[in-house]
């Protein structure tokens, strides 16, 4: 025999919507778990929910009076075309939707010491004298059943990720593709899914670290948020040669003591793949700087343009030398 909705909810087959809905309220309230502590609560409060879930959506409701439970779940051979019914909702979530996303008991329940079993079973609400739900004032009302003028939903603050970058990608542009797995809610407004997207990030040519993308709202969603902003922030790779310095890009160069004082040639690679050579015949010291003009990244405004390549001289000295070597060197070098 099929689940009796009607029966779980304490009314009759044929119940208004406002029946229905006020039957959920105090059936609801009775067995919520963060106040009924008696075994088998919460089985009770979830069964609750799937009662209200079926018999407040005019289709669900349709079927389940023609067919039962057996034509929710497509079991009979005159029930609806649709797919098969089964409850996958939150019932805390429903609760908290139902009530505008506030806990009913911290807002009217704790003052009045508790709720004893003659308002549990007749009115939850009758502890204020005013005969349920009528008495209230509109904005009271609003706030309860989550209807017009309800508490208004707060956005989430942003999800940040980081994006890593290549120099190379930041020279040429690129295009990345980012999944996320992220909640949504359910056509019934109150249950929840899990899926997953893909957000396309268009890396543009000269972009910055910290550039940041924002994707709004494409965070969680649940019955009482506004979902968050994802911000993906980005963030460059270590590099084999280079290091990056705003729109310039810095090379450390190698020569030995000997290059140093009597000059060399060297070959530097580029961010597109080639080379380019560097003749000095000037004495470099420790640290010299030599820049390569309109060989950097190009600049995050102006993308014709680039910036420079920085070649830094890091000199090698020998660990040794010979005493040959020593008087030579006292006799050429100046004081």
């Amino acid at each position: 025999m099929g689940k009796d909705y009607y029966r779980v909810l304490g009314i009759e087959k044929g119940a208004s919507d406002d029946e229905i809905k006020k039957a959920y309220r105090k059936q609801a309230l009775k067995f919520h778990p963060d106040k009924n502590k008696s075994a088998g609560a919460e089985d009770k409060f979830k069964e609750i929910a799937e009662a209200y879930d079926v018999l407040s959506d005019a289709k669900k409701k349709d079927i389940y009076d023609r067919y039962g439970e057996d034509g929710l779940k497509g079991h009979t051979g005159g029930g609806s075309n649709g797919p098969s019914y089964t409850f996958h909702g939150d019932p805390h979530a429903m609760f908290a939707e139902f009530f505008g996303g506030r806990s009913p008991f911290d807002q009217f329940f704790a003052s009045h010491g508790g709720l004893d079993d003659d308002m549990h079973i007749d009115d939850p609400f009758a502890a204020f004298g005013m005969g349920g739900m009528g008495g209230f004032p509109r904005s009271f009302k609003s706030r309860v059943t989550g209807a017009q003028g309800g508490r208004e939903k707060k956005k989430d603050p942003p999800v940040m990720h980081e994006l890593k970058v290549s120099l190379e990608e930041v020279f040429s542009g690129c295009t990345k593709k980012m999944r996320i797995s992220r909640k949504r809610l359910n056509p019934d407004g109150c249950s929840m899914r899990t899926e997953d997207k893909i957000l396309t990030v268009d890396i543009k040519r000269g972009w910055k670290e910290g550039t940041k993308i924002t994707f709004p709202k494409e965070g969680d969603e649940t019955p009482t948020n506004i979902p968050a902003d994802i911000v993906f922030v980005v963030k460059d790779k270590a590099h084999s040669y280079f290091q990056r310095d705003g729109s310039d890009i810095v090379h450390s160069v190698k020569i030995s003591l000997k290059d140093a004082l009597c000059g060399c040639t060297i070959s530097a690679p580029t961010l597109d793949g080639r080379t380019v050579t560097v003749t000095s015949h000037d004495v470099i010291k420790p640290g010299m700087k030599k820049r390569i003009v309109g060989e950097g990244l190009p600049l995050s405004k102006y993308p014709e343009r680039r910036g420079d390549m920085v070649l830094e001289f890091l000199v090698t000295f020998p660990d040794k030398l010979g005493p040959g070597t020593r008087e030579a060197l006292v006799q050429i070098l100046p004081p």
